[in-house]
């Protein structure tokens, strides 16, 4: 198992829709188990294929949950069915949203609050499930990734313009530009002393997807 680089936001590979999966193989396998690797030195609760520079549809995910599902699992070519988005205004507390590929920002989005989950495991079997509350919030933010969108990309106009700035002001918007989980520090502030992060029993940041 190896951790990888996450690539941030202007890489090409974050902005163009990824390609199915066809092989459910030993390299598949590697990857998955990479991705698991890459997620846990980022205190993830979710990576994306792409986040990773890999342009193939599957993500991995690490979060409790209340819908009877394993909280560590995988998904492969998800098909997504979204319930009803709230059209009131995103509340900064309760609906603020941080991406590995877009690292150290967070910006208030609204989600649907239920999904319902379809896609194969490494072994090509084919599960359906439904996902609610938060669970549904990295399920929906995965699935954008393998779409060539990030969740910059759906912020409203007041948010987005500040998502912009913040881009600028960290010289990204173009290609190249890395980091490296549990080398670089972390731009989340999971290195700061106890106390002070965010992370879970498991040591995993839920905001952070």
């Amino acid at each position: 198992m190896t951790v990888r680089p996450v690539v941030i936001t202007g890489e090409p590979v974050l902005h163009r829709p990824a390609a199915r999966v066809e092989s459910f193989d030993a390299p598949l396998a590697e990857l998955v188990q990479d991705m698991f690797e890459t997620m846990d030195a980022a205190h993830g609760v979710g990576l994306a294929a792409p986040q990773i520079g890999v342009a193939m549809r599957l993500f991995t995910y690490e979060i409790g949950n209340d819908d009877g599902m394993p909280a560590r699992g995988v998904v492969i070519n998800p098909i997504l069915s979204l319930g009803r988005i709230s059209q009131e205004r995103p509340d900064p507390d309760d609906d603020s949203e941080g991406c590995l590929s877009v690292p150290g920002e967070s910006f208030p989005l609204k989600r649907a609050d239920q999904v319902t989950v379809s896609g194969f495991d490494p072994s090509g079997d084919p599960f359906t499930f439904g996902a609610t509350g938060w669970f549904a919030r990295v399920m929906q933010h995965e699935f954008d990734h393998l779409n060539g969108l990030l969740y910059v990309d759906r912020l409203d106009a007041r948010q987005s313009k500040k998502a912009r700035k913040a881009i600028r002001a960290n010289g990204w918007g173009s290609a190249g530009h890395r980091w490296m989980p549990g080398v670089d520090r972390d731009p989340f502030g999971h290195d700061d002393p106890p106390g002070e992060s965010h992370l879970d029993s498991s040591g995993h940041d839920d905001r952070v997807v």
